[in-house]
């Protein structure tokens, strides 16, 4: 009998994908022993007002390029949903393809600190353990919710990488080489 697989969903704009995403997903696999980490651009995040600067067909094309790991998937299901991308569906849609899973959602301490306001939370609370990353602030339990506080630091961040008037504008310390290559060739955040 094969042993029950442990994968994590780890769902964002990827606007870009950056070193800091990659860190967060290694945390994840070493510290909660996962199988496997997915990642899932969402079409458009139903908390953010605005859109995102890259295109959906951008960002999944950048998340290729930076899963460079044999752990590491890119799924498109939100890429091809209409609408907001609600968190608690892809949980369904993937529960229901790989019922004999135990699964996972990583994710930050500011979206763990807003999840009581995700549609549905209950449902994902069921179904998964959340591995929640912070940067200083420790996440506060959650009662009828599983967490994991990932330790561990990375300075990375996609605001940063957009901003042409930062200093860490397309920093190739926090791009993975192809992934900025990318965003040069189609000119992207410019």
């Amino acid at each position: 009998m094969n042993p029950q697989r442990r994968i994590a969903l780890f769902g964002g704009t990827f606007d870009p994908v950056h070193e800091g995403h990659m860190r967060v997903a290694r945390l994840a696999r070493q510290q909660a022993h996962l199988d496997e980490v997915i990642f899932i651009p969402c079409q458009q995040s139903p908390h953010k007002k605005q859109s995102s600067s890259a295109c959906i067909d951008d960002r999944l094309a950048m998340l290729r390029l930076a899963t460079t790991e044999p752990w590491m998937r890119v799924s498109d299901y939100e890429a091809r949903t209409p609408g907001p991308s609600f968190s608690y569906l892809t949980v369904e849609h993937f529960i229901a393809e790989h019922p004999q899973t135990e699964w996972f959602w990583l994710m930050g301490c500011d979206q763990w600190n807003a999840l009581p306001r995700w549609k549905h939370p209950e449902i994902l609370a069921r179904h998964l353990t959340f591995l929640v990353f912070s940067r200083g602030e420790i996440p506060q339990p959650r009662e009828g919710y599983r967490m994991i506080h990932l330790q561990g630091t990375h300075p990375a961040s996609a605001t940063a990488l957009r901003d042409p008037g930062g200093g860490h504008f397309l920093d190739p310390q926090w791009l993975h080489p192809a992934v900025r290559t990318h965003i040069l060739n189609k000119q992207l955040y410019q």
